[in-house]
């Protein structure tokens, strides 16, 4: 830790920038670490659907695909959960977006005759809130972006590509109306219009690119692995199960997917074996520390080096070694985070049969990585 020189009741300058750089890689090391918590909690976490959730997986899938005998017990069952009239509606307009409005008419048909039904018998829902009014001076494309970015992530950045550069006019649309008049509205949450936007396009079929993009969303906006995989069985209870195969098999691709890019092959000889990196953080004058994802594939692993600032790994994926000189060979497992000691010679990698992944946060301002001797099949397998 960077001592503290007090003089006449006045900071060293010199001093206090090494304390600002301590404290900003401080800093990113948390949110890494908060990072793959978070990564932990999806995949591990035991959240489960809301009855209402599960309500709403139902409806959306049956009202999608058009069998009004079965979505009929559907929405009442979602009444009696606690789903409000309004929220009803809400799910039934919202999924017109994706499924059409012959689709989206005939579910709000059955509806209305589901709750004459249930007026005749004397039960009382309730209607709930209406959406609230938008107070926003920013066009409705301005906002529609502004909410797409809110779900992925991601911001939106240089020219169009793909279908948004061959045909402009539905990339308007899809901002404007989907993302700024849809989803907008505040009857559901962001978390519950993607239960409704994959329940649809789990249920139509041929949309997997779409549907893997919105499971992603799924997970951004809070949602978990866990509840992604009960969303299966629910909607194989409503649907049948050769749809909800398809949707478990996009699924299963985006929860396999890498927490962070990995990055272009590293064509250096301080490694043996494929590894690849992906630079998150670059260190500058206003940060000394770097933070890059590094992937190793299995059997490969670093040289010998040391870092004089020292270094902190954090395992995101796969099973690998860590050793210091003179000290025995470490397995690490995702979850795992290791302190590399400034100027220790040591080594990092893969095991020999699994791929590797850690985040590496690496102090500079001490000086550059020094690598040392190749690591020895001997070494390596001891």
């Amino acid at each position: 830790m960077t001592q503290t020189s007090i003089s006449s009741g006045k900071i060293n300058s010199n001093t206090m920038m090494k304390k600002i750089n301590v404290v900003t890689g401080l800093l990113i090391m948390y949110t890494c670490i908060c990072v793959v918590a978070n990564a932990q909690n999806s995949l591990n976490g035991n959240a489960v659907l809301s009855e209402k959730q599960q309500s709403i997986i139902r409806i959306s899938a049956l009202t999608a695909t058009g069998d009004l005998s079965k979505l009929k017990p559907a929405l009442e069952t979602g009444l009696d959960a606690g789903l409000t009239i309004n929220q009803i509606k809400e799910v039934i307009i919202h999924l017109y977006a994706y499924a059409g409005f012959p689709r989206s008419i005939r579910g709000l048909q059955t509806f209305m005759s589901v709750l004459e039904e249930r007026k005749a018998k004397g039960i009382k829902d309730i209607t709930g809130a209406d959406a609230s009014s938008i107070k926003s001076d920013s066009s409705r494309y301005e906002r529609g972006k502004e909410i797409l970015q809110q779900l992925t992530g991601i911001p939106e950045r240089g020219p169009k590509t793909g279908y948004a550069a061959f045909a402009p006019t539905i990339e308007v649309f899809l901002k404007e109306h989907l993302f700024a008049d849809i989803f907008e509205r505040d009857v559901l949450t962001y978390a519950e219009r993607e239960l409704v936007t994959i329940s649809v396009l789990s249920s139509i079929g041929g949309a997997e690119p779409m549907l893997r993009s919105h499971l992603n969303i799924c997970l951004n906006v809070g949602l978990s692995a866990t509840q992604l995989q009960q969303f299966v069985t629910v909607l194989e209870s409503a649907i049948g199960r050769k749809q909800a195969t398809a949707a478990e098999q996009v699924m299963q691709e985006v929860l396999k997917s890498p927490l962070f890019p990995q990055g272009k092959k590293v064509t250096n000889n301080n490694f043996t074996g494929t590894v690849y990196l992906q630079s998150l953080v670059e260190s500058d004058s206003g940060n000394l520390n770097s933070v890059g994802n590094v992937t190793f594939e299995p059997g490969a692993r670093s040289k010998w080096h040391l870092h004089p600032a020292g270094q902190i790994l954090l395992v995101t994926d796969g099973v690998g070694y860590y050793q210091e000189r003179g000290q025995a060979k470490r397995i690490l497992r995702k979850g795992d985070v290791v302190k590399c000691p400034p100027n220790v010679p040591h080594w990092h990698g893969a095991s020999a049969d699994s791929a590797f992944v850690q985040l590496a946060i690496t102090g500079r301002e001490k000086g550059e990585t020094v690598w040392l001797q190749a690591v020895t099949d001997e070494e390596y397998k001891k």
